[in-house]
């Protein structure tokens, strides 16, 4: 008997190194490992897996997973990848397998995961999940959940800077006139994020070109390259002179490079697909956040329920900016705008520069003075069913984004933006 069992306990650690050595199982389209930098020996016994919505031919995934990768090699641990897992059930069971493939920490991409890891994490305590864009960490109590996102809302105000200072070129060219200074917005959906991403750009814009207006039109997917694509070429024939968006596909570039329309694209440059008319993009680089929670996993310390990432860290970042497509000293202007950011002398949500209309069924949650500027807002902070509105926001002049919890909050509807649809 004692020699049977000696063989089975050899046999069993035979097996366990062949699976070590075999990757992993497969779920979605695509299932990856990769070993850690054997430079950093301290977290060689850590592995850290990601869930993606899509693959890398997303725009949006494809910035998790460079900078995932990025990361995980740095820090020295190993990495494994889930692609093209839904926002449903395919979540947790991605999440358990991950789990059962030894992972310390799992990590979702897409606001739809959110309910789903939050079950795995429920039932095992002894990982940490880490999720994007989601709402509900700080009120689940859970040690082992965090929610992280980052104040995109600035990078969106540089690139409306950039936009703005086309625009500008454009009425000086005789192009068009200040009263055409209209640009489009291709959004996914009418969440809170998409709202206050297209909101900011147009603030940035509507800084350095005050005529602006702007369309948006939302394509109900994260990712639906034709849709994306009749939607920019719907905002283009509405007599949109310039293009923005918040989905995932290269649909709204190639409509604007295919009408000689300018462009500003969202999670990474489209230069070599739209050399004439791509002129700037900003994206959340997440590699300061996998680092910080990764290292606070090494440590045995606590990771923030709520994380946001800044310019400042390092989380907010623009691209190069496009020379031949955008307005001369475009990147000057950015770096004026941007050390203003930083040093707090400047706030994207500045209520004295826009104003906002209350009815009955539009800012049901604002308080504006007589000349429609904001002056108090109950924002839905403590997600439920319901979306009560349940925290007040503005203060000291300003909407104060992405403070009381990481994902944002701002979901007002402000003047000289027109929403073409709102059925998503």
């Amino acid at each position: 008997m004692k020699l049977t069992k000696k063989i089975l306990a050899v046999i069993l650690s035979v097996l366990f190194v062949v699976g070590c050595f075999a990757g992993c199982s497969s779920n979605g389209d695509a299932d990856t490992t990769s070993e850690p930098d054997a430079s950093n020996a301290a977290g060689a016994d850590i592995k850290v897996g990601f869930i993606f919505l899509h693959d890398e031919n997303s725009t949006y995934d494809k910035n998790f997973m460079t900078a995932a990768e990025e990361a995980c090699q740095k820090m020295g641990v190993e990495i494994l990848k889930k692609t093209n897992i839904p926002e449903g059930q395919e979540c947790y069971d991605a999440a358990a397998e991950l789990v059962d493939e030894g992972c310390d920490i799992v990590f979702g991409d897409s606001f739809g995961h959110e309910d789903y890891l939050i079950q795995a994490a429920t039932e095992f305590p002894e990982v940490q999940f880490l999720h994007a864009t989601g709402t509900k960490a700080h009120t689940e109590g859970l040690d082992n959940y965090h929610n992280a996102f980052a104040s995109i809302y600035e990078g969106r105000y540089l690139a409306g800077v950039a936009a703005g200072m086309k625009l500008n070129e454009m009425i000086e060219a005789g192009d068009i006139t200040a009263d055409q200074a209209k640009m489009g917005y291709v959004g996914a959906y009418t969440y809170a994020e998409v709202i206050s991403g297209y909101t900011s750009f147009y603030l940035g814009a509507k800084s350095i070109c005050p005529s602006v207006t702007m369309e948006v039109t939302f394509t109900g997917s994260w990712y639906d390259e034709t849709a994306e694509k009749e939607g920019a070429q719907k905002l283009i024939d509405n007599g949109c002179v310039l293009i923005s968006q918040h989905a995932d596909s290269m649909g709204a570039p190639t409509a604007c490079e295919n009408a000689g329309v300018p462009n500003v694209s969202y999670n990474g440059s489209t230069l070599s697909a739209c050399p004439n008319t791509f002129i700037v993009s900003s994206r959340i680089d997440w590699a300061p956040y996998f680092e910080y929670a990764i290292q606070c996993v090494m440590d045995g310390t606590p990771i923030d329920a709520d994380w946001t990432g800044t310019i400042e860290s390092g989380s907010v970042v623009l691209t190069d900016v496009n020379d031949t497509a955008a307005a001369a000293d475009t990147q000057a202007k950015i770096d004026e705008v941007k050390a203003q950011l930083e040093d707090g002398s400047l706030h994207v949500f500045d209520t004295s520069a826009f104003t906002v209309t209350v009815t009955d069924d539009k800012n049901v949650n604002a308080k504006v003075d007589a000349d429609g500027h904001l002056t108090s807002y109950m924002a839905d902070v403590d997600s439920d069913a319901a979306y009560t509105a349940d925290t007040e926001v503005v203060s000291d002049g300003y909407f104060h984004e992405s403070e009381m919890r990481s994902a944002p909050y701002f979901d007002i509807q402000i003047d000289g933006i027109d929403l073409l649809d709102t059925a998503f």
